[in-house]
Parts: structure tokens; C-alpha cells; sequence
């Protein structure tokens, strides 16, 4: 594992921004269903999600996010340093949706500014890029903008059963010598790289035209050879693996033990996978926030929002110290352990 300790930056403040158009996994499906589709939303726990209306992407939803964020924390941002975006969900294959986000939002022309292409564990792994950045002296503030537009057009169309939800979010850091430090633990594994996949669309296999029509597949599934492939069984098996493994090993690096944790937030997978590592590990319910009922799994974004959606009384009441953990993707994998005090935490955007 990965392990590192930041230093010296503080977490100035959260925005969440989502579609206002929500569908739901029992009521938008033919009634002939409702009973069978009521059963396995119990299962994954994912009852509604926010699906973007046409013609919007996440970078829409990032921009707003954003404005927000440096609106509400009062930031000149002639002095914002970094612009950092975590996405699976690009404007373009080129260029890098942060540069095209730094002109639209009105960053000097000496801001830094590149795409992070991570999906589930790309909160923490950005914290750590965008902080590291900002604890090596120099710059001072930075923004990070987290997720993607994961919605499938064609549950919509046809009532399909549906996990994904579009978020996106908007994380300011700040350099600052008094405040605590960060704790991080790291991993991936590539040789599962298939589990998660949209197997065309790159240089690997290249878009043909055959990619754009609905096929079956070998589970019996039709899609395209552009839509994300999920081995169930294998995200599965990798998550209640890893996790609680990669959590106990963090809290083991840190100062800290779980009792001096306030609350646990996990990437939202489904409700079988997160409660299986809630109870590995032995964590009171009370304590693990969780945003799959109303958001579904909204990718890298799932953490942040579960934190403006969850926590936000909370933070509101003082100092929390929060252990956050991504997994997914890749496979990949990134937690951390951070204090938020006195953050800016607007309620919810809706769009």
C-alpha cells in the first residue's frame, strides 16, 4: 500500500450540483415489475437517481458547482493556484476538460489546471493530488471538481433498472500551517481492469460501426461496444476484499483509532456491498452515512456527496473528523483520513 501524510492543508469548502430530474427504479418501470424491481432495489438500495436532461454534461454541472464554491468562500480567483478535474466523463477526448473549465470560470492564465481520469476512488486520490500539490509550498489555493454523468439513456428509455446517477462537486483546499494533517493509504490492481469496462472508444480498440449498435453480449445483456461493461460477482469479491483491509491498515498509519473516527463515508457502490464492509469492520450504522437511496451510485462523486448531503449538521456543529474511502474502478482504490472544521457547505444545487 500507498501511505503518506499531508501537511499543512486545510479543507475550505464542499458544493454539490445535480440534476434536478429524478427517476425512480420502482414507480418509472412497467407496473407488470414493480413487484420484482421493489425487491431488488431492497437489495442495492438505490431507489432514485438525478439524470441530466439533453444536452447537459457534468462540466455543466461542475461549472455551477464551482461558482458557487469560490462565490460562497469569497475568493478572488485572480488567486486560485490549481484547477483539478477528477472525471470519467470528459467534454472531449482532447483537451482536458480542466483547461476548458479554467477560461469558462475566469481563472487567471497562470493557473494549473489537467484531468484526473479515475471513477470511484477519485475523490481521495484527487485530495491527495491537489493537496500534495499545495504542500510542496508555493501555490496556496486550489479547486477540485469531482464526477461524472453516469446515467444510462437506454434505462430510460425502455424502464430498465438503474445504479448510475450524474453529480458533480466542487472541493476547495487551501495552504494553511495549522491545520491537521492528512492521512492517505493508496492501492490498485490492474490485472482486474475488466471488471469495470467500456471496451471501445480508445486507441485499443477504436469506434467501428458495429460499437453502436446494441449486440448481446455473453451475459445475455444488449449494449454497445461505448457502454460500461460490470463484472457483478468481481466488484464484488474485489470490494469486500480490499476495503476493509485498506481501512484498517489507514487507521493503523494514523494516530488515530476507529472510536476517534466521527463518521465513515464510502463510495456509494450498492447497499449490499457497502453494508458487508460497514459490518467487517464493525462500524455502527449511525456512523456510516449513506446517499444511495436518492443519488444512486454517482461515481467518483459519491463521497463528496454523501458528505453535503449526510453530514452537513454535523460539520455545522463543530470540528468532524471523517474517514473517507473510494474503490472501483481500474481496480483502484484510495482512502484517507481528514478534519473539517468551519468549511464552507452549501445545501444542495439543483439544476
Amino acid at each position: 500500500m500507498a501511505q503518506s501524510v499531508l501537511r499543512n492543508i486545510r479543507y475550505r469548502g464542499l458544493t454539490t450540483c445535480v440534476p434536478e430530474r429524478a427517476f425512480s427504479n420502482v414507480q418509472d418501470c412497467p407496473p407488470e415489475q414493480r413487484s420484482e424491481r421493489e425487491r431488488l432495489v431492497r437489495n442495492i438500495g438505490i431507489e432514485t437517481r438525478r439524470v441530466c436532461l439533453e444536452g447537459v454534461v457534468f462540466s455543466d454541472l461542475a461549472l455551477v458547482a464551482a461558482e458557487k464554491l469560490i462565490a460562497g468562500l469569497g475568493w478572488e480567483k485572480s488567486s486560485i493556484d490549481a484547477l483539478i478535474v477528477v472525471t470519467q466523463s470528459p467534454d472531449y477526448p482532447i483537451p482536458a476538460t480542466a483547461i476548458i473549465l479554467q477560461d469558462k470560470l475566469g481563472l487567471s492564465h497562470g493557473t494549473v489546471a489537467f484531468d484526473i481520469n479515475l471513477g470511484c476512488s477519485g475523490y481521495a486520490y484527487g485530495l491527495f493530488t491537489l493537496g500534495s500539490m499545495l504542500s510542496a509550498h508555493g501555490l496556496k489555493r486550489g479547486i477540485m471538481l469531482v464526477g461524472d454523468k453516469s446515467s444510462n439513456p437506454l434505462s430510460l428509455d425502455n424502464g430498465l433498472l438503474s445504479l448510475f446517477g450524474d453529480a458533480a462537486t466542487a472541493t476547495a483546499l487551501e495552504f494553511d500551517e495549522a491545520a491537521p494533517p492528512m492521512y492517505f493509504n493508496m492501492g490498485s490492481d490492474g490485472s482486474g481492469h475488466k471488471a469495470i469496462i467500456i471496451e471501445a472508444g480508445g486507441q485499443r480498440v477504436p469506434i467501428q460501426p458495429h460499437h453502436l449498435e446494441r449486440l448481446p453480449g455473453a451475459d445475455g445483456i444488449s449494449r454497445k461496444g461505448t457502454d460500461v461493461i460490470l463484472d457483478g460477482p468481481s466488484i464484488l469479491n474485489f470490494s469486500i476484499r480490499e476495503v476493509p483491509v485498506a481501512v484498517a491498515e489507514l487507521v493503523e498509519f494514523s494516530p488515530f483509532g476507529l472510536e476517534d473516527i466521527d463518521y465513515f463515508v464510502f463510495h456509494q457502490a450498492n447497499r449490499m456491498i457497502n453494508e458487508t464492509i460497514r459490518k467487517k469492520l464493525g462500524l455502527p450504522a449511525e456512523k456510516v452515512p449513506m446517499s444511495l437511496k436518492d443519488f444512486g451510485n454517482t461515481s467518483s462523486a459519491s463521497i463528496p456527496v454523501t458528505i453535503n448531503t449526510r453530514l452537513q449538521e454535523a460539520l455545522a456543529q463543530g470540528p468532524q473528523r471523517l474517514l473517507l474511502s473510494g474503490f472501483g474502478v481500474g481496480l483502484s482504490w484510495a482512502s484517507c483520513i481528514l478534519e473539517i472544521e468551519n468549511a464552507y457547505l452549501p445545501p444542495l444545487i439543483e439544476i
